[in-house]
């Protein structure tokens, strides 16, 4: 796995604003936009807006924050929302009238009007997840809601393993709010963290790290729109990866595993992702280019090569222009590098480990604003065109 590293890091100097090393406090975004920290959320994870601007913040903690007003020149100071008995209470997702909450062994709702500042009620429990109660690895359970239909991705207990713990684990499932139920929606998938709903068509993506211990460069990190396949799809893990390529230690037939639609580098490590509306007219809505396209912030790399060598994979986050749910470039499984732009780097000094951030959660506001958490700073950002 560390050879894998070397590569992708590698890789990574041929993207120019990938590997700038971080010089100060703050990362950097593209030229035409402007960066600001408008607050400090410990542990931040998945965002969520609501439509008065008030942003829902979960977090590796017990407890969701809100940061009220963040799309005015003065938002309030981050104070908790709601705790929970278990943590991380890392996911985070709106409807009209209620909160979403994933944390480690269930998902919750919280009724919500617009305005609250803290729960109206005890959290209700919708589901159990990972029912064995075991704590063991990929401990999010992120949220997402299309209008209709709530999903929750939950983790496998391993990089790799044949059973996984439980029936819940290394899935996305539909949550039955009405009976207290779930269905699987996409089997086999090792963690889906970044779930993301395209506005204009409702459609569910996820964004999933991969595999570790593959020869270099393999297997690239996804992201795919998991309801344009035939529901519960199955995704391969551990035995199928990329372009249904098997694995030599599970070897199985993956000529039915689902192929994604887009794909980065190894070890890029997807953990949130947003559209951007199509029809943005706010105050700062980006410009036309970036409309209908899909951000995604990427984690880094945990770990890197041996004896001091640089080898991390950058955090950053990217961009991956869309028509709908087609992304404007096909997969090419012989250059990961195609599909996708940089739109925030400067995270890390070159391939070592000093870095001054690690991006999670992402979301759009109602002006247009886009935000994003940051786990290891701390940072709450909003970037919004010149």
């Amino acid at each position: 796995m560390y050879v894998r590293d070397l590569l992708a890091a590698v890789l990574l100097v041929l993207v120019p604003w990938a590997t700038l090393a971080a010089t100060g406090n703050e990362p950097r975004v593209v030229p035409g936009f402007t960066l600001e920290r408008i607050a400090t959320v410990d542990g931040g994870r998945e965002l969520a807006v609501a439509s008065n601007g008030d942003l829902f913040v979960g977090t590796s903690g017990n407890d969701v924050y809100i940061v009220q007003r963040v799309e005015s020149s003065s938002p309030a100071a981050p104070q908790v929302f709601a705790h929970f008995d278990n943590e991380p209470a890392a996911g985070v997702a709106l409807s009209n009238d209620a909160l979403f909450v994933g944390t480690q062994f269930g998902v919750y709702q919280i009724p919500y009007r617009a305005g609250d500042t803290h729960a109206r009620s005890t959290p209700e429990k919708l589901a159990n997840v990972r029912p064995s109660g075991v704590a063991r690895d990929h401990v999010t359970t992120t949220v997402a809601w299309n209008g209709t239909t709530l999903y929750a991705s939950i983790g496998s207990s391993c990089d790799g393993c044949v059973p996984d713990l439980d029936a819940t684990r290394a899935t996305i499932q539909r949550v039955d709010i009405a009976h207290h139920s779930i269905a699987p929606v996409a089997t086999h998938i090792r963690n889906a963290i970044a779930l993301a709903i395209n506005p204009q068509t409702r459609a569910l993506w996820a964004g999933v790290a991969g595999i570790d211990d593959l020869p270099p460069g393999q297997p690239y990190e996804i992201f795919d729109d998991v309801t344009a396949h035939t529901l519960p799809v199955d995704y391969g893990w551990p035995s199928c990866y990329d372009d249904r390529r098997v694995h030599p230690r599970w070897p199985a037939d993956c000529s039915h595993t689902a192929l994604p639609r887009v794909a980065f580098p190894a070890y890029e490590t997807p953990i949130g992702a947003t559209f951007y509306p199509a029809d943005e007219r706010g105050r700062y809505a980006f410009p036309q280019q970036y409309r209908g396209g899909a951000f995604v912030t990427l984690h880094g790399s945990w770990h890197g090569p041996p004896n001091g060598l640089p080898g991390y994979v950058a955090p950053r986050v990217v961009f991956v222009p869309m028509r709908g749910d087609d992304p404007l470039h096909a997969v090419n499984w012989n250059d990961p590098n195609t599909q996708w732009t940089l739109f925030v780097g400067g995270y890390q000094n070159g391939g070592t480990i000093e870095r001054i951030g690690r991006p999670t959660g992402i979301a759009v506001g109602p002006e247009g604003s886009l935000f994003i958490a940051d786990d290891l700073s701390g940072a709450i950002y909003r970037i919004r065109p010149k």
